[in-house]
């Protein structure tokens, strides 16, 4: 009898239905996306800048599509204009023959679907990465590689750093920001650790000079994101506002931000 039971447990499993189950995620209108960085590698002429608009899509969404038909210009404090063309109709802006001056104040215009976008920023300078401390044995399991970055914060200013670093192995890329309120004038660091790091690979750390203002943008942003977030004394997640406004239509407010920085990059053989 005990048998009979079993086998009949055994097909209820086996041959048990599964119910699809309809997710129902709130939509909205899409909204523009401002990727507005423009960034000038140390010895390089900064020239060639790029701005991406794309538009948001719902969650389950495997394609985010651009936003075509825009035009786009910066203007600088001595009234250089410079227009970004469409690269066919990828969403990808282009000019060849931007000027950028560290201090300069640009000015970001955007006409897109009858509404006027505008931003204005300061491209801010950084401090060159001296070099690399790398640790084999770090991390809560002691399995984990740690890269510090280290480079001199300058002394006169306050000063704010957006550190991006990029392994050749297929992970996503770390996003940190830091500030200079306890360390100013001291060599301070950029901090990445991965336990899949191994001898050989490589690893582009790029340290960006930010003003206060992106870095509280990007701090929420990456709260909110961190695997390690959710405890109580978290920022709670909200829609985070750059710096672009919609002066048609306020309410209508694009994401993103229009950042200028002065860019560092080193790149790391590991060890």
């Amino acid at each position: 009898m005990k048998k009979i039971i079993y086998l009949i447990f055994i097909c209820i499993l086996t041959f048990s239905c599964e119910d699809v189950i309809e997710l129902k995620v709130p939509t909205s209108e899409p909204k523009l996306v401002i990727e507005g960085s423009i960034n000038w590698l140390k010895g390089t002429l900064g020239n060639e800048q790029q701005i991406k608009l794309t538009l948001s899509a719902p969650y389950f969404n495997n394609v985010v599509p651009p936003a075509n038909g825009a035009q786009i210009t910066i203007t600088d404090a001595d009234n250089n204009t410079f227009q970004f063309i469409e690269d066919g109709e990828t969403g990808i802006y282009k000019n060849n023959s931007f000027i950028p001056t560290i201090g300069g104040k640009y000015n970001l215009t955007i006409s897109y679907n009858e509404e006027i976008y505008t931003a204005s920023e300061t491209l801010k300078s950084v401090a060159e990465i001296e070099y690399i401390e790398q640790k084999n044995d770090g991390g809560f399991s002691g399995e984990e590689t740690e890269i510090k970055a280290y480079f001199t914060d300058p002394a006169d200013d306050e000063n704010y750093y957006f550190f991006e670093f990029i392994s050749d192995i297929p992970v996503i890329p770390t996003l940190e920001v830091y500030k200079d309120e306890f360390v100013n004038g001291n060599p301070i660091f950029g901090f990445y650790t991965e336990e899949d790091l191994a001898t050989g690979d490589e690893l582009i750390i790029r340290n960006y000079g930010i003003s206060k203002r992106f870095y509280d943008f990007m701090f929420i942003l990456l709260q909110q994101n961190s695997e390690d977030g959710g405890g109580p004394f978290e920022t709670q997640p909200a829609t985070v506002r750059g710096n672009c406004i919609n002066q048609s239509n306020p309410d209508n407010f694009p994401f993103g931000y229009f950042r200028l920085s002065e860019v560092d990059e080193f790149i790391y053989v590991v060890e």
